[in-house]
């Protein structure tokens, strides 16, 4: 008898981004069939803390066989201690732990010490990437078992691939960059490269932020830098019209536990500007244009050289397409694994 399997979505309900998308996709019953997954859901503030602290330890308390999937927040403390082997988080990155600095205070005082606690104790992970991986090794006991369950990418924005993108010295050229505006995703830096090109590259270059504002003001910060242009959140119609008229997409973030917005963008056939670490490559394979995000000179000229050239979108498009199946195969693999782990609980 396969063991009941709680997932948690008590932090849904939001505008739904990366994490709730994740969340939403990979754990569902059409994700993880034949498995049936009862989902666990939160709402206000008050009652997704009251669902994490108490409703589902009570649920592994009543049900000794229940399994809970965390894919979004740490699982809390008392669940960590109630559940044990039968509580399996789902962990997206390790910047809770790693980057303290760049962390809200609800993080700082509720997220990082729970992902903590849970690394130290439980058994059994699900990660996205072999870089989050390695991450989750470093923290957590010896012994545990980090399985892979990347999300196969769909295109979530309707974005066909136009591949007859033109650069001219002196034209428009437009980057963009999709996700959360806040401090780790380091995008002064993109601000700062588009300036270059601009200025020493003879580019009319803006920079196109689509994405809700986080904390600590950083949306704020940068739409008040020059040729930067902050749309905030956006439907993927508007998205999609966003990417058909760029030029290429950027990422300048210090930390990814995946970077899910990179390979969305390539289903629009897009040059993929990302820095030279680990994640990046895992994501982008050969298909990435790799940068020292803290040289903008050195990157604008990078930048400017492999857009110029006569073949780059066209080439582009096809080094995307061969990602995304790259990817994808991987993925579907992931998934058939961690279905058969699941059925084994």
């Amino acid at each position: 008898m396969t063991a009941r399997l709680y997932v948690d979505h008590t932090h849904l309900g939001r505008t739904v981004t990366g994490i709730e998308r994740i969340t939403i996709e990979l754990f569902s019953d059409a994700a993880l069939a034949p498995l049936h997954l009862e989902p666990v859901s939160g709402g206000s503030t008050a009652r997704l803390m009251a669902a994490q602290q108490l409703g589902l330890p009570a649920r592994l308390f009543a049900d000794r066989d229940a399994v809970v999937l965390c894919p979004g927040f740490p699982p809390s403390m008392p669940l960590t201690l109630i559940g044990g082997r039968r509580v399996i988080p789902y962990i997206h990155d390790c910047f809770l732990i790693t980057r303290p600095d760049e962390l809200n205070w609800r993080a700082r005082l509720y997220m990082a010490p729970a992902l903590r606690f849970c690394l130290k104790r439980l058994p059994f992970f699900l990660v996205n990437s072999e870089t989050t991986r390695a991450e989750v090794r470093r923290f957590c006991r010896p012994d545990a078992e980090i399985g892979l369950y990347r999300p196969v990418v769909r295109d979530v924005f309707g974005a066909a691939a136009s591949p007859h993108r033109r650069l001219e010295l002196g034209g428009r050229l437009d980057l963009i960059a999709v996700g959360t505006l806040e401090p780790r995703k380091n995008l002064a830096a993109a601000a700062a490269i588009v300036h270059r090109l601009r200025e020493r590259h003879g580019f009319n270059a803006h920079l196109h932020l689509v994405g809700r504002p986080g904390w600590g003001g950083e949306a704020e910060r940068l739409a008040a830098l020059p040729d930067v242009i902050v749309h905030g959140y956006q439907p993927p119609e508007r998205v999609r019209d966003l990417l058909a008229s760029a030029h290429a997409f950027i990422s300048t973030s210090h930390d990814e536990g995946l970077g899910l917005p990179l390979l969305e963008a390539q289903y629009a056939g897009l040059p993929v500007i990302a820095p030279d670490k680990p994640v990046f490559r895992e994501v982008l394979g050969a298909s990435g244009l790799f940068v020292d995000t803290l040289r903008p000179e050195e990157a604008a000229r990078a930048i400017a050289g492999n857009l110029s050239a006569d073949d780059a979108f066209a080439a582009a498009a096809r080094a995307a397409a061969a990602n995304i199946a790259r990817w994808n195969e991987a993925a579907t693999a992931d998934r058939a694994a961690v279905v058969d782990r699941l059925s084994r609980l």
